[in-house]
């Protein structure tokens, strides 16, 4: 049975810009070939039996290339597979989609095709400038821009493009701006024309330069801006300066290594992005399943019979609801039990499963949750504490000093991924890392075991901490904790960051 292939847009590089569907379709992927400007971090969406397969390398002959992607698309929908090919940008403007979709109606192998947002729009519009503007560009033509400028005849007639009204965004086009500049100048296009070059579109690592059409070559240069870029000629170019607003949020260029759980990644990672920081995922513990659930699903079994339940993070939640639904049960089982939710994201965690949390303390550390419980009569409650296999006795203690009945059991286990070490010491020995988001001791013990103790490679790096005891665990490895966050949540923690950034450019 022949499969299909669906051709997927993977938008300029900033993975928040890939369509709804285009997402929705590397979920469904046995298989994804991705290519060199397609974001790895898209992967994410990507089914836990699909496979990625990066087809990206570039040959001598290109021409060669593509009827070998081309060969490979045909094979592997015939073998029966969905086979999504994630193109960056949008497939149809430059990508060759249209090559391959003619290789599969040949071969007779369905497909899909999903637009992308194309970088000839995006990255001009993170970097301030709108391809058309009322009074200035009624129009916008996109050309390659890779071509040679003084080669005759078709496909790219100079003389007509520097006559032709509106915007002129170029892709493609580092190598050749001065030749294709002196062109337009020569064709009749004026020298003072605004101009722009942006690099890296849309990712924390844009730069952007401004000028006119006779210098903007030579400026690109001094910035050292090459390819992948964009160029953007005509008078929209000039309300770049004014209107640029990506490369002004607070933690825009910070390279961030997050440590947090993989299962959790997404959540801290997408928030740093939205700061425009680059999340580099390095994750020194990833969450399993017990290999023993014995004692859990007793302690479940007797749900109803615990006044409390407290939950300590959304691991914890997610553990119990996965053993109860093996037990064929909801949160019907909590009967009337009261459950406290330490942190926001768990309490939200427990509401997306119909359970309302009766206590959610402010401050996240084990003396605080403790005291929240002081002003009830706690003497022979029973409490249940789900938690890590890892996870120190301090609450469950703290609770029993007000004469509490506390089963604390294990509901998962968390594990150091067999290839963390390694990816760690990678990202930290680029010496591009500029801060370290911790968010628990267990991520600073497992990179420091990563590390092998040593710290330095953690020098000039700002440490981040989630709280009062993920900053113990660092001080006691021997790091210096720069930045703690006050409300002790993944959103508490990148506010903090970005505070200590911009406290940091005052000082200077």
């Amino acid at each position: 049975m022949t499969g299909k292939v669906i051709l997927v847009g993977a938008g300029p590089g900033d993975p928040g810009l890939i369509t709804m569907r285009g997402a929705r379709a590397l979920g469904q992927a046995d298989l994804v070939l991705y290519d060199r400007l397609a974001n790895p971090a898209l992967l994410a969406h990507v089914a836990p039996h699909g496979e990625a397969r990066y087809i990206g390398k570039e040959s001598d002959e290109p021409g060669e290339r593509q009827a070998a992607v081309n060969q490979l698309l045909v094979s592997e929908a015939q073998q029966g597979k969905t086979v999504v090919r994630l193109k960056g940008g949008d497939p149809f403007v430059f990508g060759r989609g249209g090559e391959e979709l003619e290789a599969l109606v040949e071969a007779g192998v369905p497909f899909e095709v999903v637009p992308g947002v194309t970088s000839a729009v995006a990255a001009p519009a993170y970097a301030g400038i709108p391809v058309t503007h009322r009074g200035m560009a009624a129009a916008f033509t996109v050309v390659s821009g890779s071509e040679d400028s003084d080669k005759p005849g078709p496909p790219l007639d100079w003389a007509a493009l520097a006559k032709t009204p509106g915007t002129l965004v170029l892709l493609m086009s580092a190598r050749r701006l001065e030749e294709i500049a002196a062109a337009l100048i020569r064709h009749g296009r004026a020298a003072d024309t605004p101009a722009a070059v942006v690099r890296w579109g849309t990712l924390p690592a844009q730069r952007a330069v401004y000028g006119a059409l006779a210098n903007i070559a030579e400026r690109a240069a001094n910035a050292g801006i090459g390819a992948p870029a964009v160029a953007v000629i005509g008078e929209v170019a000039q309300l770049g300066e004014r209107l640029r607003w990506f490369d002004r949020a607070p933690l825009f260029g910070m390279r961030v290594l997050v440590t947090r759980p993989r299962q959790q990644m997404s959540a801290l990672s997408r928030l740093l992005t939205e700061y425009g920081a680059e999340a580099v995922e390095a994750p020194a513990i990833e969450i399993a399943p017990l290999e023993d659930t014995a004692e859990l699903d007793a302690a479940l079994g007797a749900l109803g019979t615990f006044d409390w339940v407290v939950f300590t993070s959304v691991n914890g939640v997610a553990a119990v609801f996965e053993r109860l639904a093996h037990q064929r049960r909801d949160a019907r089982a909590f009967g009337g039990a009261q459950v406290a939710a330490v942190g926001s994201a768990t309490a939200e965690a427990l509401a997306e499963r119909g359970i309302a949390a009766d206590y959610v303390p402010r401050t996240f550390t084990t003396a605080a949750i403790a005291d929240g419980f002081s002003g009830l009569d706690m003497r022979g409650k029973r409490v249940l504490l789900p938690r890590a296999d890892i996870a120190p006795a301090a609450l469950a203690d703290a609770l029993r000093t007000r004469d509490a009945e506390v089963a604390s059991v294990a509901a998962y286990r968390t594990l150091k991924p067999a290839d963390a070490d390694a990816r760690t010491r990678a990202a930290l020995g680029s010496g591009t890392i500029g801060a370290a988001a911790f968010t628990s001791s267990s991520t600073v013990r497992n990179l420091m075991e990563a590390l092998d103790g040593d710290t330095g490679l953690l020098d000039g790096v700002m440490i981040a901490s989630i709280g009062p005891v993920t900053s113990a665990a660092a001080v006691e490895a021997g790091l210096r904790v720069d930045v703690e966050a006050q409300t002790h949540t993944v959103a508490g923690l990148v506010e903090a960051m970005a505070a200590a950034r911009a406290a940091a450019a005052e000082e200077r």
